[in-house]
């Protein structure tokens, strides 16, 4: 007996209730389906147990907690969102039947639909909602195509200037190198020689070596672009030794075509002695003045120790003139020693061919090796560092003010 009533529970809630809930048929629809299931489980128990017998009373509660409990599940659901879905489904019959509706609807415009008072009012406001939809799809494909084309248009125009840019730039480049190389033949023929000795390979390691020959394309390439370049030497120069070898994976198939001169002969066997000029700054004696009839020799080394003398020593073996920069009389130096690279000189020596102005020649040495340039001689400067020395160190005011009334007039005294 218990068996028949559970399954009576089952059915009613799976297939009659819920129907007849849905679409408002309760009190009609019940004692068809109380029939329907009665006889249902009555032939069920009596196939199982024939000699079974059906309790009425049992079953009419079942019946009506059942029909209570789903009654109160439907009337518990808010009728709203009944409503909306199921104007939702069928929105989704007519897009499948063929007819004009939109893809995505609002719920504003699902309850305008189902306010509509006619099916013709509703069809012609799905048809005015899909035509507005189609209209807003045409007008962003519009926008991204147009956008597109205007994208493809700039990148046109972008790739138009460049190339403008680019031949312009070659002709220019072209052009410019002609004029240059120009110059570099004509100072081949009546140019001031300069000498770089080659002969410092042993006194470096690859690493300097390979720095030593940076430093001497960068000094060719600036002298190549002055007004009144150098006529280049290399002396002392061997074949297959590093510094050929360097230099050929810097200028590669450019090598055999430089405006320079090229020899392993020294320079003492092309010039005479009288004119050469080794510049070192191990000097004991200061270049005043550029002169255009001698040939100044600098050394092609790069130490990172700085070992000093080296190129002095060189120069004093052969009996050659020597000379430095005169960096004290015109800087106030700081720190570092007074060693400069190849292409610093070489700039240095270009603005003094062409200006003969120490102050802008100096321009190129690195402003962190100095303070600042000399308006005052340079005795007078070591004295008022050597006081502010003292005066930081703390020693005593009336000794610094003595110096200071011997060293300077009195417009400098301390009071």
């Amino acid at each position: 007996m218990q068996s028949a009533n559970m399954l009576l529970r089952k059915i009613v809630r799976s297939s009659t209730l819920p129907f007849a809930a849905r679409y408002g048929m309760k009190k009609d629809l019940f004692p068809l389906s109380r029939t329907l299931s009665l006889s249902l489980c009555l032939k069920q128990d009596r196939s199982c147990e024939p000699s079974e017998k059906l309790d009425l009373d049992e079953w009419k509660k079942v019946m009506k907690s059942g029909l209570q409990e789903e009654v109160s599940e439907t009337v518990s659901e808010p009728k709203e969102l009944s409503s909306l879905a199921a104007a939702r489904e069928t929105l989704e019959m007519w897009r499948l039947a063929g007819r004009a509706v939109p893809e995505n609807i609002s719920e504003e415009q699902l309850k305008t639909f189902m306010e509509c008072p006619s099916k013709s009012a509703k069809k012609k406001y799905l048809k005015y909602l899909h035509l507005k939809e189609l209209h807003k799809k045409n007008d962003r494909r519009k926008m991204e195509e147009k956008r597109e084309r205007r994208l493809e248009a700039q990148d046109q125009t972008s790739k138009t200037e460049e190339t403008k840019k680019n031949s312009l730039v070659c002709m220019w480049s072209s052009t410019m190198d002609k004029a240059y190389n120009w110059r570099a033949a004509q100072s081949m023929i009546f140019g001031q020689p300069l000498v770089f000795d080659m002969s410092y390979e042993k006194e470096m390691s690859l690493r300097e070596v390979t720095n030593t020959v940076r430093q001497i394309v960068l000094s060719e390439s600036c002298n190549r672009r002055s007004v009144d370049p150098f006529h280049i030497h290399f002396c002392n120069f061997k074949d297959d030794s590093l510094y050929h070898r360097e230099f050929i994976k810097q200028y590669r198939e450019a090598w055999d075509k430089l405006l320079i001169t090229v020899t392993d002969q020294c320079y003492t066997e092309i010039f005479p002695k009288d004119k050469l000029i080794y510049l070192t700054a191990d000097s004991p004696k200061v270049m005043k003045t550029f002169d255009h009839d001698k040939i100044y020799i600098v050394g092609s080394m790069v130490d990172k120790s700085i070992k000093t003398g080296v190129s002095l020593a060189r120069a004093k073996r052969l009996g050659l003139e020597t000379a430095a920069l005169p960096l004290e009389k015109y800087l106030l130096w700081s720190t570092g020693a007074k060693n400069l690279t190849l292409d610093q000189m070489m700039h240095i020596l270009l603005t003094l061919k062409d200006t003969a102005d120490w102050k802008k020649a100096l321009e190129f040495v690195p402003k962190r090796k100095y303070c600042g340039f000399v308006n005052r001689p340079v005795t007078e400067l070591k004295k008022t560092l050597h006081l502010m020395n003292t005066l930081k160190l703390g020693k005593g005011r009336e000794e610094v003010q003595k110096q200071f009334a011997k060293s300077y007039p009195k417009k400098y005294k301390l009071k």
